[in-house]
């Protein structure tokens, strides 16, 4: 009989472990801790590139940081009115329709300063110039339609993108940052065609400006982009700073 108590006691004990182990288990992520803001990559690493001025580059850095700023201000602001219960309101609608605009312009300039630091030579052997070939006869032409589509008139990036449904490599026009993307391809190189990005350097040589960003792509990471890796590791240098400094 006290055999069979304790046979009883410790079936109870053990299922009592399963189960909490259980009641973890399922307890969502999110209720451990708060999402982190975004943060500001440092790009200082690209000091000192052929093309481009250490001034026009503190310039646009800083312009980038801007936009991690504000990106975490509109998220703050929204789950705030959240709260309040003023998700319906005229306001929260703009904010929507901002934030778009502040995301794709942080999330662009990342793509933007990662793909430089290189000598503009693709790998020939690569999977990347094979696609870009299949996709646009030959590399020559895709660089002449990539050129041609960012001399294009307006404020806002030329990108080609990867479309893995198709299996399709094409140019795109964005307006600002926000306006044109087309939905579920992968951004494999943009090239960032606001005046800020080459008045510094170029004033309304554009094409100069072109020239100079494609002669410093660093092919590497944009293959790296294509096999899947958005941001591949950088040089041990490279850090990151809380975009609430910005």
């Amino acid at each position: 009989m006290k055999r069979l108590f304790l046979l009883l006691l410790l079936t109870t004990v053990v299922c009592m472990g399963l189960a909490g182990c259980k009641e973890k288990a399922a307890k969502p992520a999110s209720d451990t801790g708060k999402i982190r803001p975004y943060s500001a990559k440092d790009f200082s690493y690209l000091l000192g590139t052929p093309g481009f001025s250490d001034n026009a580059l503190k310039l646009h850095f800083a312009l980038y940081e801007g936009y991690v700023k504000n990106t975490n201000l509109l998220l703050t602001k929204m789950e705030e009115m959240v709260r309040q219960g003023k998700s319906q309101s005229s306001e929260f609608s703009e904010l929507k329709r901002r934030f778009g605009f502040e995301f794709n312009g942080m999330r662009l300039h990342e793509y933007y300063f990662s793909s430089l630091g290189g000598n503009g030579i693709p790998d020939k052997e690569s999977d990347l110039y094979k696609a870009i070939v299949a996709s646009f006869g030959s590399f020559e032409n895709w660089q002449k339609d990539f050129v041609d589509t960012a001399m294009s008139r307006g404020v806002g990036w030329t990108v080609l993108y990867y479309d893995e449904i198709q299996n399709r490599l094409m140019n795109v026009w964005i307006n600002e940052h926000h306006v044109g993307h087309p939905a579920g391809c992968r951004v494999i190189l943009p090239l960032d065609v606001f005046e800020h990005a080459f008045l510094v350097d170029y004033g309304l040589d554009k094409k100069a400006y072109i020239e100079a960003f494609l002669k410093a792509l660093n092919w590497k990471v944009l293959e790296e982009r294509f096999r899947g890796q958005p941001f591949p590791e950088r040089p041990a240098e490279v850090t990151e700073k809380s975009g609430q400094e910005a």
